[in-house]
């Protein structure tokens, strides 16, 4: 079987999540092939897509948003992500039972005596009037009726129960907003689909769009990245549709016969990724991307800077300044293209105007 090595997993991956190139694709399109990205920090989709796509406008994302086509919701790891509207109907039914289970794993004690059923009956009633509400409202609403539980733990619970998506104004270009939602039906004027039983065509379709945007990868890095832990029949139904590998340590990676894995030497040009973003999240064994000692920066909400396909640097912004702290000696020229590619983030983050890189 044939081995890849760490250096050519990196550049598969930079190619599958439009890194290793600047893409010229639509902005819904680019959301759809990246199953989503992870927006529990509102703003951090448009830096995604920036490092992502040659000439983003911000405008697009925000027009998607208000026109439906791109929702705010909870999903992969029951964080927030913004996916199409077309996956959030498709994939919703799929993740029900894990989203159930992480609050119940945060929550137990609080929900301990609530039915279920009937508190995803309750909230259903109080969000039929399709009223913007946020998660604390609909909360303290809901614990008239269960006082023990607490607010905190029936809004968790409820976002669990019932989909709900994030309503702009949040997440859109340079706006803050509060998290206020509604019913995914009510919003997008269709329901979610439901698993046919004895079928899995959602699971079969998720394994390969995961390894469309994240392949070659184990499946143990599939489960990592959605959290679901009842993949494994659509894993065999699909394995024999697909390529094998092992990577350095032995790991079986599967991925797509007809998909990208560019030469390990090919040149990766320096990327300022957002916080959270799933080119490391969307992985259990993160070393192609990050190494081992900087692993805790990708659940930090670190944004880092991709030197040579790797993380090498975080950043941030101060007042005018995007501030660069490198995690390694940089070469002289290493220091020039992370201060270039630095430069163009600061002009995208100003519209244009004054602000300038520092690479301390």
């Amino acid at each position: 079987m044939t081995v890849l090595t760490t250096r050519a997993l990196n550049r598969a991956t930079l190619a599958r999540q439009l890194l290793l190139t600047r893409a010229d694709l639509p902005v819904l399109d680019t959301v759809a092939h990246l199953c989503g990205l992870q927006a529990q920090e509102p703003q951090e989709p448009f830096i995604g897509l920036w490092s992502r796509l040659r000439a983003f406008d911000p405008a697009a994302l925000d027009d998607l948003m208000t026109s439906r086509r791109v929702v705010r919701t909870h999903l992969m790891r029951r964080t927030v992500h913004l996916v199409t509207a077309d996956d959030a109907l498709a994939w919703r039914a799929r993740h029900d039972a894990m989203l159930r289970q992480r609050v119940l794993g945060v929550y137990r004690r609080e929900l301990d005596g609530v039915d279920l059923d009937e508190l995803a009956a309750a909230a259903r009633a109080v969000l039929a009037d399709e009223q913007p509400r946020t998660m604390p409202e609909l909360g303290r609403t809901l614990s008239a009726r269960w006082p023990a539980a607490g607010p905190r733990a029936l809004g968790e619970m409820v976002i669990a129960l019932v989909p709900t998506v994030q309503l702009p104004p949040r997440g859109l270009w340079r706006r803050r907003a509060g998290a206020h939602i509604v019913p995914v039906a009510s919003w997008l004027g269709r329901e979610i689909d439901l698993l046919e039983e004895g079928a899995d065509p959602v699971g079969e379709t998720l394994v390969k769009r995961y390894l469309t945007a994240f392949g070659p990868a184990a499946s143990a890095d599939l489960r990592a990245w959605c959290g679901l832990a009842g993949l494994p029949g659509a894993v065999a139904a699909t394995r024999e549709k697909l390529l094998t590998f092992r990577d350095e340590s032995g790991r079986e990676l599967l991925d797509l016969p007809d998909a990208p894995r560019p030469d390990p030497e090919t040149p990766a040009p320096v990327r300022f990724l957002p916080a959270f973003d799933n080119a490391i999240l969307g992985y259990h064994d993160r070393g192609r991307i990050i190494d081992q000692a900087h692993r805790g920066l990708s659940v930090a909400g670190e944004r880092v800077v991709l030197v040579d396909g790797r993380v090498a640097a975080t950043w941030t912004t101060e007042a005018d300044t995007v501030v660069v702290a490198p995690l390694r000696r940089f070469t002289r020229a290493e220091r020039t293209t992370v201060a270039e590619e630095g430069q163009e983030l600061a002009s995208f983050l100003s519209d244009g105007a004054s602000q300038r890189t520092q690479v301390r």
